[in-house]
């Protein structure tokens, strides 16, 4: 009787009996000479200068169906890399034209538009819930805004402390009173509230994603970006409660609002962001989410010649194929328990410091064992040629690559926080609009530098860039004290008490006593709050 073989082992009976072929099909020399022995002796111990001819050593079969082909290390692949990218991430030339000061580069991001909104939406809330004569104009906006950046560049335990005599910032001081502050910041909006509802039908983003929505378009149109970009995820820190607020133990803050970012490795610039709200409805059936946001973030740069570094959440064969239709190639970490990896590297005991290359028609899997049960598979799909180095180590060049080009998105979201507005807040939009705040000044950061050709260091950057944006503001208010009348105000008929001048914080209340600077009337509402003294501490 006959033994049944399995498909597995019928395919090792005809590969025992096939010799390996190389490219070109022609039949190579199995056994070599000693020459030839010698040579591939010292060809393992270092790397060659030039690329050997290929060698098929077998082929394998994935559970996907995908066809690998085992090769030598330092042969040529079967396939052609794309062209490059040659040039260096650098401002458009719309940028360039515009950028003339630290605000200019700021408001490439936070335009005078948006701002116009946030005021329209923040006005219409005060007047509806405190007091229908609220205003707010756009340069006191602009003040606002300053101060929540200096905020993230001095550190003190509480907002009080920032207008305090011993913690105060002078800058925080002289820009606007603390109370003031946390009027717009109580009543601060980013959309119609009264239509909220209905957009939020379809858009769960919807209490600030206009607002976003400018936001990320003025980073892509800013900036083109060099070869290399990041795809990551970024977890921005919040407790708010929100439908798709996140949970990721592995993460120091562990609740957030997560964002997926395309960073330029060389500058750390933000080239395109978008917010992670749980399953999209227009996301097609059967399309995986990792694939789904590279796309959506690679797409202003695609057709180019770039390459994009991912880590193994997004990684995939499937991924590499469509990448490269659109002349993009990619470089990343693959699962090992993804269905188109094939078997045999999955093996757990390996030699230490031993590299397996595989091809297909697309891509590269480099199995590197950095330790002897601990192996690292890099995909690519830029690589020709898979070469180790000179170290003891003997690092394949796809895994020194990828070490090199992984960290653009990681390290933007340190130096992002390394001065962040970021505060506790109990509404998510405004946790957001943190968010947005910190990349547009990291990213007018990388375009002042670029367009003014000037090294300065980030913290001097942010203190000049609230200076700027509090400029206006600050001279008005400075203009409407020196036209303050030095003769005292009209006093009322006897028998009559006065009314209050100031109506800072009152409709219209009688007042008795008058300000000690400008000798207006002042209600009790509107008067400024001293502790109170005895004549021998005076």
């Amino acid at each position: 009787m006959q033994r049944r073989l399995t498909t597995q082992q019928a395919l090792e009976m005809i590969l025992r009996e096939v010799d390996p072929c190389d490219s070109d099909g022609e039949d190579l020399q199995v056994q070599p000479d000693s020459d030839s022995e010698l040579s591939d002796q010292s060809s393992d111990e270092e790397t060659a200068s030039a690329p050997k001819k290929r060698a098929c050593l077998g082929t394998e079969t994935a559970k996907d169906g995908t066809v690998w082909r085992e090769e030598q290390v330092g042969t040529c692949l079967p396939f052609t890399p794309i062209e490059a990218y040659a040039a260096d991430g650098e401002p458009t030339a719309k940028a360039r034209r515009n950028i003339t000061s630290r605000l200019r580069s700021f408001l490439c991001f936070i335009t005078l538009d948006m701002l116009r909104s946030i005021q329209e939406w923040t006005v219409q809330h005060a007047q509806q819930t405190e007091h229908v004569h609220w205003f707010m104009d756009l340069p006191e906006l602009m003040a606002f805004i300053a101060i929540v950046i200096l905020r993230g560049v001095t550190r003190v335990p509480s907002l009080n402390d920032c207008w305090s005599a011993n913690l105060g910032n002078p800058q925080i001081i002289g820009t606007m009173a603390r109370n003031r502050f946390k009027e717009i910041m109580q009543h601060l909006r980013f959309d119609d509230k009264s239509t909220r509802s209905d957009r939020a039908k379809t858009d769960k983003f919807a209490a600030i994603s206009s607002l976003w929505g400018s936001f990320v378009t003025n980073c892509i149109t800013c900036y083109n970006p060099g070869l290399h970009i990041t795809v990551d995820e970024q977890l921005f820190p919040s407790k708010t409660r929100c439908s798709f607020l996140q949970y990721i133990a592995s993460k120091p803050d562990k609740f957030g609002i997560k964002f997926w970012v395309a960073c330029d490795l060389k500058s750390k610039y933000i080239c395109n962001v978008f917010p992670y709200l749980g399953k999209d409805p227009s996301r097609p059936t059967g399309e995986r989410l990792s694939e789904n946001v590279v796309m959506r973030l690679m797409e202003p740069f695609l057709d180019k010649g770039r390459n994009v570094t991912t880590d193994n959440f997004f990684t995939s064969l499937s991924l590499a194929q469509k990448l490269l239709r659109r002349k993009t190639t990619i470089l990343g970490t693959v699962n090992k328990i993804r269905r188109e990896i094939p078997q045999s590297t999955r093996q757990t005991d390996r030699n230490e410091f031993t590299t397996q290359v595989f091809s297909t028609s697309a891509a590269t899997l480099t199995a590197y064992a950095a330790k002897r049960k601990k192996t690292v598979y890099i995909l690519s799909s830029m690589h020709g040629v898979v070469q180790t180095d000179n170290t003891t180590k003997r690092k394949p060049n796809t895994v020194t690559l990828y070490n090199k080009t992984k960290c653009g998105v990681d390290v933007m979201d340190q130096m992002v926080r390394e001065y962040t507005v970021r505060r506790g807040t109990r509404r998510w939009p405004v946790a957001v609009f943190y968010n947005m705040i910190d990349m547009a000044a990291l990213n007018a950061h990388v375009l002042y530098q670029a367009c003014s050709g000037t090294k300065e260091r980030r913290v001097d950057f942010l203190v000049e860039l609230a200076r700027e944006l509090a400029h206006s503001h600050v001279a008005a208010k400075k203009a409407r004290k020196e036209q303050l009348p030095l003769t005292q105000p009209s006093t009322p008929s006897p028998g009559k008490r006065a009314m209050c001048q100031v109506k800072h914080n009152c409709k219209n209340n009688h007042a008795t006593v008058r300000c000690v600077h400008c000798n207006r009337y002042t209600c009790g509402k509107c008067r400024l709050q001293i502790p109170w003294q005895c004549q021998d501490c005076e």
